[in-house]
């Protein structure tokens, strides 16, 4: 017994050593881990057996202290550990795109040296307890957009004299006015306040005149200018937030937890049942479809239907003799047939007034979007051939290529290149269906940029025919795995219009969706002549051959959509304001630079290389086309953004 007494003392004496080896911030970083829950494995080398916390991911040290904790877009879930308030070096703070939540324990008030602080994109469904501006004195930069943070803004914000870059309160649902104290802060701060239940009537300009006026939008009881709503016009807000809460604590609040909790799980249940019994009584097995969601390419084009192979009506069986089309192979890279084909797995990726397109997948696993024309285009197969075969001649690494073609009475198919990471409209904003998304970083906008500059300018200087693409937008330049930009729909308003009459359906003629940072999108999806698209340039609402300064424009568009993270289009109280209009209201008021830029990007880009990049998109979108930049020249001013560092 004497020697197992004398093991277990040894095996607890250096079980506490080790654990004594890692110092006070190292503890405090692992109480912060264990409440929360990291499904990526970001956080295993985070161990006791250490010295310090300096090689363990996400930390920064300076003179073996902590000065910088970042874990972003790691869908981290859990809580904010008070023990997180001992780490009194902190100068940087960055949980930006997870799925915390619960409530800012006050014990982060001690971080009085942390300069930039960014919550932003998770799920803090909490107020803001007092004392934020009091303790926090020293930050440059806050991010607490798209949230659920609720309750007023807290008057001692006013104390923050020393934000310099960011203060971002955006898509939460604060209520009650906005407090006069912001009069305080510097005056070249930016201030986003929007998409709140913020109420009451907004401060005179001059109290506030790092506000734009955007800053108040999506505030549905705030009056006054520059919204250019009456305050006799708008309801007050009732004293209570807009969202459900339930009390912090006592019994009272447990018992609210655990109803709402058992409340969303059993109709969250519900909702699975139904959904399930829907998709079977709509969709009944057959043997012809794919475990997978898919079906056979050859069923939807005997369907004719636009958006469900499964759709339950009668069709003409497709003719088997293939002598009855044409099908063409334009790149000798790819091999595959008509066959081949018809038998791949086809998926919707969407429909716009040039067709449907599908992604197909082949036996041997190659990709391919598949673009059905509408019907009515090319009624002879010359034609159609002289056509698409000088589109096919086009290869640049900035333009999708078409790979092959098919064509009958009945069908007109081109098949293009398969890109995977989506259209550049959904890399800046995200979709209205996902709550969360990665900003673009400076350096990957730029690459956009840059690649899109150069696939315009083999367009216009070195493609077989010098052709000009007419309908540029980002819904048509397509991401691949590492953001180099695909130019696409090329050539399809050629095919289109040579159709005869082709005019846009009435549904399409203005598609409107609703985005997660904005509620306004106004992307025509027809073809290049289409009124009213906020990426053509003025002269081509006037009857009149396209020309090349009007793809100019149009990238200058784009560029400022990439530079300021906005819509083309930007609410201005009852009214909308272009976003060329808004970016040279701003410049000519003198504002600076990093008011115009996506606050996503603060810090993160020099203000020198910002006010280049914004100026050669101001130059392609000036109204007068004699005096907007080839895109040659366009393309060597992008080349040089970036090269500085």
């Amino acid at each position: 017994m004497d020697l197992l007494e004398i093991w277990l003392v040894f095996i607890v004496s250096n079980y506490f050593s080790l654990a004594s080896s890692l110092n006070e911030e190292g503890l405090a970083l692992l109480s912060f881990k264990s409440s929360t829950f990291d499904s990526q494995g970001f956080l295993q080398n985070w161990n006791l057996s250490d010295a310090t916390p300096c090689s363990w991911n996400g930390i920064t040290c300076a003179e073996q202290r902590v000065v910088s904790l970042s874990i972003v877009d790691k869908k981290l879930s859990g809580t904010l550990h008070p023990a997180l308030g001992k780490l009194g070096s902190l100068h940087h703070l960055s949980l930006q795109n997870n799925n915390l939540f619960g409530s800012f324990p006050t014990e982060l008030y001690n971080l009085v040296e942390l300069q930039s602080l960014d919550l932003s994109q998770n799920l803090f469904n909490v107020s803001i307890p007092d004392g934020f501006g009091s303790h926090l004195t020293s930050l440059q930069n806050l991010n607490l957009s798209f949230n659920v943070i609720h309750g007023p803004i807290p008057a001692d914000f006013g104390n923050l004299t020393n934000l310099q870059g960011t203060l971002d309160l955006s898509h939460n649902v604060f209520t009650g006015p906005i407090p006069v104290s912001l009069r305080s802060l510097p005056t070249t701060l930016y201030i986003d306040l929007s998409y709140n239940n913020l109420s009451g009537s907004i401060p005179p300009q001059e109290a506030f005149q790092n506000l734009g006026p955007t800053a108040y939008v999506g505030n549905s009881f705030l009056c006054g200018l520059p919204l250019n709503v009456s305050c006799s016009f708008v309801m007050p807000l009732p004293n209570h937030d807009s969202w459900f809460h339930c009390p912090s604590h006592g019994k009272g609040g447990k018992a609210c937890s655990i109803i709402t909790g058992s409340a969303s799980i059993i109709v969250g249940f519900c909702l699975v049942i139904l959904v399930v019994f829907w998709c079977k009584r709509a969709y009944p097995a057959k043997g012809s479809e794919n475990l997978n969601g898919s079906c056979n390419f050859r069923q939807v084009l005997m369907l004719k239907t636009e958006f469900s192979c499964f759709a339950k009506h009668e069709a003409e069986p497709l003719q088997e003799n293939m002598d009855n089309y044409n099908f063409v192979l334009l790149d000798r890279q790819v091999d595959f047939d008509l066959e081949q084909l018809l038998k791949s797995s086809a998926y919707l990726l969407g429909k716009n007034g040039n067709g449907i397109v599908y992604k197909v997948v082949l036996e041997k696993g190659l990709k391919l979007a598949v673009r059905r024309l509408e019907d009515g285009a090319y009624e002879r197969f010359k034609e159609f051939q002289t056509e698409v075969e000088a589109i096919g001649k086009v290869r640049h690494p900035n333009i999708v290529a078409l790979l092959a073609y098919c064509w009958s009475d009945e069908e007109k198919l081109l098949i293009h290149e398969y890109i995977p990471q989506g259209d550049l409209a959904t890399a800046i904003h995200g979709k209205a269906e996902i709550s969360y998304f990665k900003p673009l970083s400076w350096t990957d906008r730029v690459k956009i940029m840059k690649g899109i500059a150069k696939g315009l300018t083999y367009l216009h200087e070195f493609s077989p025919r010098k052709y000009v693409h007419g309908d540029l937008k980002p819904t048509n330049i397509l991401l691949g795995n590492n953001m180099e930009p695909y130019i696409a729909d090329f050539g399809l308003g050629r095919l289109a219009n040579a159709a005869g009459d082709f005019t846009c359906p009435p549904s399409e003629q203005t598609t409107t969706a609703t985005p997660r940072r904005s509620p306004f999108r106004s992307n025509s999806m027809c073809s290049s002549l289409s009124i009213g698209s906020y990426y053509q340039a003025p002269e081509a609402l006037k009857a009149g051959k396209p020309s090349q300064k009007w793809d100019v424009y149009s990238l200058g568009v784009i560029l400022l959509e990439i530079i300021t993270g906005k819509f083309p289009v930007i609410q201005w109280g009852s009214s909308e304001m272009e976003l060329v209009e808004w970016v040279e209201l701003g410049m000519d008021e003198g504002k600076r630079v990093l008011c115009v830029m996506d606050p996503s990007m603060c810090g993160e880009v020099e203000k020198e290389e910002a006010a280049a990049a914004i100026e050669i998109a101001v130059a392609c979108t000036r109204k007068n086309p004699e005096k907007r930049p080839c895109m040659r020249i366009v393309s060597e001013c992008l080349e040089k953004l970036g090269t500085s560092s």
